[in-house]
Parts: structure tokens; C-alpha cells; sequence
């Protein structure tokens, strides 16, 4: 059987940093009351990082993904759980996250999740399309509010 840690850490890391950084985000969201679609944008890139963590299972399919596909016997094959077939070949796609077991059987198996490219081209979709709000906003309206000055001061002297 596949490693515990590449079956259940993948999930239970996106679950566990998506509610770590909940905190900070409400701080940030209640305390500089951003704009809308600043705060999606912050959204969107932690989502897209999020599934790409979980895509490459946190790092383990570059550093040895023959560990995500099968478990090793005593003889240093990598062998199919619950099967009787070896491992003969291992595909690590860095973008989108993919890791393709291929088997002596000939079936091959996918062993990044499901969620993870819809999350990832939701959450670049999202943040791409807040930053472009952003930026005709900014256009729009001619002057940060880093530019402005503070109320009651006059810009030009009289």
C-alpha cells in the first residue's frame, strides 16, 4: 500500500494551511478593509499555491516520486498495492502538477487528486482577473491613495 503520508498529507496540508492562514487574512481583510477584488485577488494566489502544493504532494514527487506510486519490496522493486505488478516508469509534469505511475502491466495510474488543476486554474483565473481590476481601477480613478493627501490638508499651498 502507498504511504500514508502520500495518500492523506496532501489534503490534510491544504486544509491545514488554508485554515492557518484564515487568520491572518481576516486581520488583514478587517483591519485594512481592502477592496474587493484585492481581497480576491489574495484569494485566488493562495488557492493556486495551495493546489500546487498538493499537486506535487508537497515536494515529494520531485524529490522521489517512486515512493508516491508503489511501496518497495525487499528486493528494491516498487510494486502496485493490492497488485502483482512492478513499477517501470515514473512521469513528474511540473506544470499542471502530474504524476503518472506507469506499471509492467501496462495500465498506467494518476496519483495527483482530482481537485487539484480545477483549484489551480480557478484560483490563476481569479487572481489574474482581480489584478486586471485592480489595475483599470488604479487607471480610473487617476491617484493612489498612497498619493492622496490626508483630509483636512490642502495639496498645493494657497
Amino acid at each position: 500500500m502507498v504511504s500514508l503520508f502520500a495518500f492523506f498529507g496532501p489534503p490534510t496540508i491544504t486544509l491545514l494551511l488554508l485554515s492557518a492562514g484564515a487568520l491572518p487574512y481576516a486581520w488583514w481583510a478587517t483591519r485594512r478593509r481592502p477592496s474587493r477584488p484585492a481581497r480576491w485577488l489574495v484569494l485566488g494566489v493562495v488557492a493556486a499555491i495551495a493546489a500546487y502544493g498538493a499537486g506535487t504532494v508537497y515536494g515529494l514527487a520531485f524529490t522521489n516520486p517512486l515512493d508516491i506510486c508503489g511501496d518497495q519490496t525487499g528486493d528494491g522493486v516498487y510494486m502496485d498495492a493490492g497488485r502483482d505488478y512492478g513499477l517501470t516508469s515514473v512521469n513528474v509534469e511540473s506544470f499542471p502538477p502530474s504524476v503518472t505511475c506507469h506499471w509492467s502491466s501496462g495500465h498506467s495510474t494518476e496519483r495527483v487528486w482530482f481537485w487539484v488543476s480545477p483549484l489551480l486554474y480557478a484560483g490563476l483565473a481569479c487572481s489574474a482577473v482581480c489584478a486586471a481590476l485592480l489595475l483599470i481601477n488604479r487607471r480610473a480613478y487617476g491617484e493612489t491613495a498612497r498619493r492622496r493627501p490626508p483630509p483636512g490638508r490642502r495639496s498645493q499651498p494657497e
